[in-house]
């Protein structure tokens, strides 16, 4: 993955894809088993890449692989070894490329969801694992050094609570060069683990690897304000993808949706410069915002309605 080079192009705002598992599940596919969507990489590997190709005939230029919730141990549950689980690995990545094939100008982001997401409890929300930053890395190492050879164009280190985690992450990446982008699962203007946000992007700031920060699946009240402490702490690209605005509570997905795209042209004037969705956003919502994202560009390069 080294020799693979991505950037956040200065002159446009990319899309990104939505909830991959959730749209798996609105599709019929059981996600009760802890291995969540990464399940499916095993049993319904082609399920996976029809919906990659659906977010990506939305208009989503980045597919975010199915390996959020893959570990080494997770499938060691299920008598897949540690080669096999290497193999599952790369599989979520080529089946984003597969989803890809043909289509100009689409990238794939290969998923190293946090370590809470592993335990399936709901601990990626809280933080504070009790684990120090060392150990943290020793258990991030081994699958993010086999999504880092798997061929993606960047690593998608996503639904982070925690600084401590974040710090063990941006270690890693350093040590393995390979770009990245840094996002936060936040409550407000803090993490999930109470961190003031500056605190949590700093940790990003001035690492080459790190080609974009920001925050996904959260209330998409909290975004605004987020992209203005990312920029303002480290200058670099920002990546929002907030989930529907409902909340998982007891086995469930309760309240009222709030994720409109009609939010997306503040996000982007604010300096969002990837914009997607998280839970409960599907193809149809991106592909409304994809619309946004264009009118907003061009309203940004031709401010005056003049005709070019």
């Amino acid at each position: 993955m080294t020799s693979v080079a991505f950037a956040v192009p200065d002159d446009t705002v990319l899309v990104a894809d939505g909830g991959l598992a959730t749209e798996l599940e609105a599709r019929g596919a059981d996600l009760s088993d802890p291995l969540w969507s990464a399940r499916l990489l095993v049993d319904a590997p082609a399920e996976v890449t029809a919906v990659h190709a659906d977010f990506f005939a939305a208009g989503a230029q980045i597919a975010t692989t199915a390996g959020y919730q893959a570990s080494f141990e997770g499938f060691a549950r299920h008598g897949i070894d540690r080669r096999g689980t290497v193999a599952l690995l790369r599989r979520s990545v080529a089946l984003a490329r597969d989803a890809a094939a043909g289509r100009a100008g689409r990238w794939v982001a290969a998923s190293v969801g946090p370590y809470g997401a592993a335990l399936a409890d709901g601990s990626e929300y809280r933080g504070r694992y009790g684990l120090s930053v060392a150990r943290l890395a020793e258990w991030h190492r081994p699958r993010l050094e086999a999504l880092a050879d798997a061929g993606a164009d960047l690593l998608a280190c996503e639904t982070v609570p925690d600084l401590d985690e974040a710090e063990a992450l941006v270690n890693l990446l350093t040590r393995a060069d390979v770009p990245a982008w840094l996002s936060f699962t936040i409550d407000g203007a803090a993490t999930r683990a109470g961190q003031p946000l500056a605190e949590a992007f700093a940790v990003a700031a001035g690492v080459p690897q790190i080609v974009a920060v920001g925050v996904n699946c959260c209330a998409p009240a909290d975004v605004l304000p987020a992209i203005e402490v990312a920029r303002e702490v480290t200058g670099k690209p920002v990546i929002v993808y907030p989930n529907s605005g409902e909340h998982w509570a007891a086995g469930r997905w309760t309240g009222p949706g709030t994720f409109s795209p009609a939010l997306v042209p503040a996000w982007v004037a604010a300096g969002a410069r990837i914009v997607g969705g998280c839970c409960r956003v599907g193809p149809a919502t991106i592909a409304a915002v994809a619309s946004e994202i264009r009118r907003a560009c061009t309203q940004r390069e031709n401010p005056a309605g003049n005709s070019p």
